[in-house]
């Protein structure tokens, strides 16, 4: 090969030896040992001497132990004679390192190489927008955020990272086209929604095109740029039109053969030489937005599959992840220890993620503890941007060196730090109630979270077992939540239960009922429903207007409910009217002569409604919160909304148990992520049957 690399163009490689041997992209599943080596071979030369005839084609030597050698847009990223070499993530490719080191050395441009532990696949990953020192990035399946910061530091220009969602588009290249005059192609359905933004933020609608799944999927964005000529493999006629109306011409270039391996006509090319004229221009000093830290993880990580939660949801997060160092337990009651590095595209993206991994129990690293960050909030009800939200866990926050525990612990709260000197103090608060002038909590640095410790078995809860199961015994169930329900009554403590008003139409109310009469309810939150269809079969034995005992409508029923609620609105409460002789029996009745707390949350599907339901949804969600306190088992029957609502302001250590005949309801509770929420798929008036003869029976 010849110097050029102020005058060369593109690098190419003969597909002398290429073939699929092995499978590392979903492409090549199938098509191991199915290369037609003469057709590709055609293909190829179509594609060079289509090329050659616009610009110059350097020329790579093939190599027999590397069929991929062929792709040279991985071999690295170059700009003014420096090149980035690849450092490539699949072993299966690390052997074209040496070879592509070599060929550069060979064409005199400067290598800088990336640090350890930062796979980088080249152009494949990497592309200059023409025209602009802005760098697209692309990350998540081949190429690691953790190589950004060095690009911006290396070539002097802005680099936007853009997460990469879809395996089958494992480079930037295959689905990302950046055009002169700060145009883009792209297909929006490989990238997550902060990289969109990204995107859109940058190029405005007028200049991006973004390409059908048909042209996504044949690599039209895997186009080779010289000019003003796009050469592809596939394109529409829609997508050809709307880039000729841009000034392109496009050409079509078959490369089939290659694209059986995952790669396209850009794949298949490397720019030695930025386009003159659209190389990026004005560089400078650029700060890479990037951002790492050090986690430790303590306790039984391998064997209760906790350090794979922990991968999956920082992976989840879009944040680069890589585990630094792992000390396993050297018997199956020892913990085990892992220090964890991430990655976030910006600091809010990585304190954001981080604080769902503390809920894991994954905990920042500082050499020096650090007292916790906070920010004034600019107004009533808004929090800072960078805001520390909340977990159902303890949480200490670190102020004037010492841990101060935060009170009213909830879920998808702020932490609010108040007072001075000894007098310091943290508490959650919801959104709305913060004060303009709070000392919010922001960021993750001085906050600790305490997660429940799960043993060497999965188990971190002596009473029953958290997750979901449809084929747990339900009598099994019943008997441990009966033995639970009566020590916390004998030792004076608090029940509440969360209904819907299935409980009515399932038959379940009068085994409710008894559990309140006899003394293991204290607390019943529900909506208007529940207490208006109890009365209304305290009042004419009907269910809206359903006879319960024969399961069919009467006549006239549908307005028993209404009839129900304007007795009630008559006497002017639920109390007035059990004290009245209004309401005679039923669950409300039972309520109010045993003084059970019951908080009744309205909706827009009211009628009526009752005039003890609070339809102003702020003051009823501050009524669940205070009737909350201090109940130590929750009870959720057959109600999603209200179950939900009353599982993220319960704080840890809260046994919380749901039961709903639908198992999405049940999953949704435990997906919080506490070992003390379980769910119990069964019909609800079964359950509360089994329960009160548990309890009651044996009274």
């Amino acid at each position: 090969m010849q110097n050029a690399h102020a005058t060369s163009r593109l690098l190419m490689c003969p597909p002398d030896h290429y073939g699929i041997r092995y499978v590392i992209n979903p492409w090549m599943e199938g098509h191991v040992g199915r290369v037609n080596a003469a057709r590709a071979r055609a293909q190829w030369d179509v594609l060079h001497n289509t090329l050659a005839a616009l610009t110059r084609v350097e020329l790579l030597r093939p190599t027999p132990e590397l069929p991929d050698l062929v792709f040279t847009a991985n071999a690295g990223l170059v700009l003014d004679g420096t090149v980035v070499p690849a450092a490539f993530r699949v072993p299966e490719r690390k052997g074209e390192e040496a070879t592509n080191a070599e060929a550069f050395q060979k064409l005199r441009f400067n290598l800088e190489e990336l640090g350890p532990d930062q796979p980088f696949e080249g152009e494949g990953d990497a592309l200059f927008q023409p025209g602009e020192p802005l760098l697209w990035a692309g990350y998540g399946v081949r190429s690691s955020i953790e190589a950004h910061p060095a690009l911006t530091k290396i070539f002097g220009v802005e680099v936007v990272s853009l997460r990469l969602m879809d395996p089958r588009f494992y480079h930037l290249d295959t689905c990302f086209l950046p055009l002169p005059g700060g145009r883009a192609a792209y297909f929006a359905a490989a990238f997550d929604e902060p990289s969109l933004a990204e995107i859109r933020k940058r190029i405005p609608a007028a200049r991006r095109i973004e390409v059908s799944e048909e042209d996504a999927l044949g690599f039209a964005c895997n186009a080779v740029r010289i000019g003003r000529t796009l050469v592809t493999g596939n394109a529409s006629a829609d997508l050809c039109a709307k880039l000729e109306a841009w000034g392109f011409a496009v050409k079509i270039c078959d490369v089939s053969e290659f694209l059986l391996a995952g790669g396209g006509c850009k794949c298949l090319t490397l720019q030695l030489a930025q386009d003159p004229g659209c190389s990026p221009a004005g560089r400078g000093p650029f700060a890479s937005e990037v951002r790492t830290t050090r986690l430790e993880m303590r306790g039984h990580l391998l064997d209760t599959g906790l350090l794979n939660r922990v991968i999956s949801a920082a992976t989840d997060a879009g944040l680069g992840f890589r585990v630094e160092k792992l000390t396993a337990g050297e018997r199956h009651d020892q913990p085990s220890v892992a220090t964890i590095r991430v990655t976030g595209r910006n600091e809010l993206h990585l304190n954001n993620a981080v604080a769902e991994l503390m809920s894991l129990g994954a905990h920042p690293i500082s050499s020096e503890p650090a007292d916790a960050e906070t920010a004034p909030a600019p107004k009533d009800g808004v929090a800072p941007e960078d805001f520390y939200s909340s977990t159902i866990y303890p949480t200490f926050v670190r102020v004037n060196g010492r841990l101060v525990k935060a009170q009213n612990q909830r879920m998808d709260g702020m932490l609010v730090i108040s007072g001075q000197g000894a007098g310091i103090q943290a508490h959650c608060t919801i959104l709305r109630n913060l004060k303009k002038g709070d000392r919010v909590v922001v960021g993750v640095h001085g906050v600790r979270v305490d997660t429940p410790e799960v043993n060497a078995h999965g188990e971190g809860f002596s009473f029953m077992s958290a997750g979901v199961s449809s084929e747990r015994r339900v009598e099994h169930s019943v008997d441990e939540l009966a033995w639970e329900i009566r020590r916390v009554k004998d030792r004076g403590g608090k029940v509440a239960i969360v209904s819907g008003p299935v409980v009515i139409h399932t038959g379940g109310g009068p085994h409710l009922q008894r559990l309140i009469e006899h003394g293991f309810v204290q607390v019943l939150l529900t909506g208007n429903a529940l207490p208006t269809h109890d009365i209304e079969s305290n009042m004419f034995g009907t269910s809206l207007g359903v006879d319960l005992a024969r399961g069919r409508g009467v006549r006239g029923g549908h307005t028993h409910h209404l009839r129900a609620i304007n007795r009630v609105r008559n006497a002017g409460s639920i109390k007035a009217a059990v004290e009245s002789g209004a309401i005679t029996g039923g669950l409300m009745h039972a309520c109010v002569r045993h003084g059970v707390n019951y908080v009744l949350a309205g909706s827009i599907r009211d009628d009526g409604p009752l005039p003890d339901t609070i339809m102003d949804l702020e003051k009823a969600q501050e009524a669940y919160a205070t009737a909350l306190k201090g109940c130590e088992v929750v009870l959720m029957l057959s109600t999603m909304l209200h179950a939900i609502g009353v599982g993220n302001m319960t704080p840890a250590g809260v046994k919380l148990i749901c039961v709903d005949i639908n198992p999405a309801v049940v999953t949704k509770l435990a997906d919080r992520g506490s070992v003390e929420s379980v769910g119990i798929v069964t019909d609800v008036g079964l359950f509360l049957n089994l329960l009160a003869r548990r309890l009651c029976d044996k009274m």
